[in-house]
């Protein structure tokens, strides 16, 4: 429990945690070293200061005791008190212990004058600024001695703490600004990582430290592979769905010069499914497309997407955000994922409608229909390339080679986002979530 809550205390960031690790042993050997100073200056070196200032008491009260009265005994000791910058006053008024709550060393003197010397009435470190007065009682009487307050604890000694402090704050501001260099480079490639995976490709030079330069460098090649990667198969899939429309199109001008039999329908039914699958493939290959992103307006896409229904012959039910919202995306790419949606919503149930959410983090398309839905254990292997699952979904309505999903998908990775499927709470089939961050 205590661990948890020391890990959810801890910053988040690097340069956060970067500072904590600089900050804390910092103020841990400032501490150290203050309790060091204070206990030899403000304790040790008090307490023999104030050792020496008693032995001149003492002498004072000796010589003091040797009169035959207090005032004549008085008048010869202060030459001596004086000698020793000692004020005597005989005999002495009524004062009471007195000491300020944060005088640390006034605590040690107090103390270290009740151990030297015998019959301490009073020690007043308060009524006279910048002195001690001392109450004693003697054998002509009480007297009071004013002693200065240097003389019994060490001048300024806050002062070395000062200069320890002020060096240390510098150089900790010092260090701050070095270490804020250090991770600006690694926050550029962040930047550039997470622009990379929704699609958009920023400016980047690896800078930094070697290891950093060294993960930048790591990362362009890993994007250029990935670009190469990208467009050679969106070149590939292109050549071949273009090169098969060729024969694809004979095959279709003979069939139609047939007579009308159950052969030729048959055949002709053949025909019409390769013709989708080709397109199906033409459609995955151009969800890879390097199309620019652009900020476009929540509500703007929920209605081109039911105008391209509506002219599709489709009828799609439309429940906008309460308050617009601009998001950055590939509004070609995010029109054929919604599309693809849609389709399969209409293909496999009798209604259709899309729906939009949105929070600090991120941006929800949801298309809901009424159809027979995708078991819990289906839907992983659902948003994989051709995989078709007509056996859970209808299959008489059904019809594709499986990759309206998996296009789907594709394209909200592209966007940094994800395609979630689900249960539809509304209509009862299926609820696909178009992910996106803002």
């Amino acid at each position: 429990m205590i661990a948890q809550l020391l890990k959810a205390s801890l910053p988040r960031s690097l340069f956060g945690r970067a500072t904590l690790i600089l900050l804390v042993p910092v103020l841990s050997i400032l501490a150290v070293v203050s309790v060091v100073i204070i206990q030899r200056l403000y304790s040790d070196v008090t307490a023999q200061m104030t050792r020496g200032v008693a032995d001149e008491i003492r002498l004072i009260i000796a010589r003091l005791d040797q009169g035959f009265d207090a005032a004549p005994a008085g008048e010869a000791v202060v030459p001596i008190a004086e000698a020793l910058s000692i004020r005597l006053t005989v005999p002495a008024p009524d004062i009471s212990d007195r000491r300020s709550w944060y005088d640390w060393s006034g605590r040690t003197v107090s103390l270290t004058l009740r151990e030297e010397l015998e019959d301490v009435r009073a020690v007043d470190l308060v009524s006279v600024d910048g002195a001690v007065l001392v109450s004693l009682g003697t054998q002509k009487g009480p007297i009071m001695l004013e002693v200065s307050r240097n003389r019994f604890s060490a001048r300024n000694p806050h002062q070395f703490l000062v200069l320890i402090g002020f060096t240390a704050f510098l150089m900790v501001i010092i260090a701050l600004l070095y270490l804020r260099g250090q991770v600006r480079p690694i926050r550029r490639l962040a930047a550039a990582a997470t622009a990379f995976g929704k699609g958009r490709v920023l400016p980047y030079r690896p800078s930094g430290a070697a290891e950093v330069r060294e993960a930048g460098q790591a990362f362009i090649e890993m994007r250029d592979r990935i670009e190469r990667q990208m467009e050679q198969r969106t070149l590939m899939l292109s050549g071949v769905s273009h090169d098969l429309r060729t024969p694809l199109t004979r095959i279709k001008l003979a069939l139609s010069m047939m007579p009308d039999d159950q052969d030729t329908a048959d055949a002709r039914h053949d025909v019409d499914e390769m013709e989708k699958m080709l397109d199906g493939f033409l459609d995955f290959a151009r969800s890879d497309g390097h199309e620019g992103a652009e900020q476009v307006g929540l509500t703007e896409i929920m209605e081109a997407a039911e105008a391209r229904a509506r002219r599709a012959g489709l009828h799609l039910d439309l429940d906008p955000p309460a308050t617009d919202l601009t998001i950055r995306v590939r509004p070609l790419a995010l029109a054929r994922a919604i599309d693809n949606l849609v389709s399969n919503a209409v293909s496999y149930g009798t209604r259709a409608r899309l729906a939009a959410a949105a929070s600090e983090a991120d941006v929800r398309l949801v298309v809901e229909d009424d159809g027979p839905g995708i078991p819990v254990d289906q839907r992983d292997a659902a948003l994989q390339p051709f995989t078709r699952l007509d056996f859970a979904r209808n299959q008489d309505r059904g019809s594709g080679v499986g990759l309206g999903l998996a296009i789907a998908a594709d394209i909200a990775r592209q966007h940094g986002g994800a395609l979630k499927l689900g249960d539809s709470a509304a209509l009862g089939g299926l609820r696909a979530e178009i992910i996106l961050p803002v």
